[in-house]
């Protein structure tokens, strides 16, 4: 009743997987990953416990093909389940009971799988699998992403629209750096979840995401009488040669604090600043 990508980045670092389904919080089921180990999808007649005994063999080397091999074998209802693995190198591999109700198969190749089921037929996977190999310029979710929309743009589900969910994994990826889970976004029941996934996901970029060092500014100078001022106009009084201290407390209840640097300013976090001192609604 879903269709999903489990794919590895680039470079190896993170894992990932982007789900959809007429289905309420297809996202809440789907995913399981790893960082540094891999990851799974499971689906059509979900088997919950694929999950950790999948990840428990990815940990111990065991390629993907061999993952799945395991899993479904000693699985009675086998017939009615479909898994997509991508282990920490190697290619994915994919597997499709008979008994799924068609239309219903997968593909995988070098660090990705993609699978469903209940679909509007093979063109679904093929969208999957040709978005996200053309997407490598794009960052790793955001190329998740992409594939997702082409998949339901190429017809999806063939009931209809409800959930769609987006995990990544990465070692220290995760908030302050303190866990490794990078991203987890899930939109439960929506008439268009992944426009809406789409959206969170923007909002989780602004906030979360660690600031490019190459486009950092000074804190110092014109910049930092500009932030002390922007500061102090929305009531965060500021040393304009040292706003720093005002700049920390500001951003903190805006839920930036993930983008500060000391010293410097996130051009990200100072288009935020402008637009929160402008008059009108807020910047989000």
């Amino acid at each position: 009743m879903t269709f999903s990508l489990v794919a590895r980045s680039a470079d190896g670092r993170m894992h990932g997987i982007v789900v959809a389904s007429r289905f309420l919080a297809a996202g809440a089921l789907v995913p399981a990953a790893e960082a540094d180990v891999g990851a799974i999808a499971t689906q059509a007649h979900v088997n919950l416990a694929y999950r950790p005994q999948g990840l428990a063999l990815l940990r111990t080397g065991v390629s993907a093909s061999h993952v799945v091999a395991g899993l479904v074998a000693a699985d009675p209802e086998r017939d009615h389940r479909q898994l997509g693995v991508v282990a920490a190198t190697g290619p994915g591999a994919t597997y499709t009971g008979v008994h799924c109700h068609g239309w219903a198969g997968g593909q995988a190749g070098d660090g990705w799988a993609a699978q469903g089921n209940i679909l509007t037929g093979p063109e679904v996977v093929d969208a999957l699998r040709d978005t996200w190999l053309a997407g490598g310029d794009l960052p790793f979710a955001q190329r998740l992403l992409a594939a997702l929309r082409a998949g339901q743009e190429a017809g999806g589900d063939r009931r209809g629209r409800q959930s769609a969910g987006l995990m990544v994994v990465r070692q220290g990826g995760g908030y302050g750096g303190t866990g490794d889970l990078m991203i987890d976004l899930r939109v439960d029941d929506h008439p268009d979840p992944i426009t809406e996934l789409d959206r969170l996901l923007a909002v989780h970029t602004l906030l979360f995401d660690r600031p490019d060092p190459a486009t950092l500014l000074d804190l110092a100078g014109a910049v930092a009488a500009e932030v002390a001022g922007l500061l102090t106009a929305l009531g965060h009084p500021a040393d304009p040669a040292d706003p720093e201290d005002a700049l920390v407390a500001w951003a903190g209840l805006e839920n930036l604090e993930e983008r500060l640097v000391p010293g410097r300013i996130d051009p990200v976090v100072l288009a935020h600043l402008r637009a929160a001192a402008r008059p009108g609604p807020p910047p989000r």
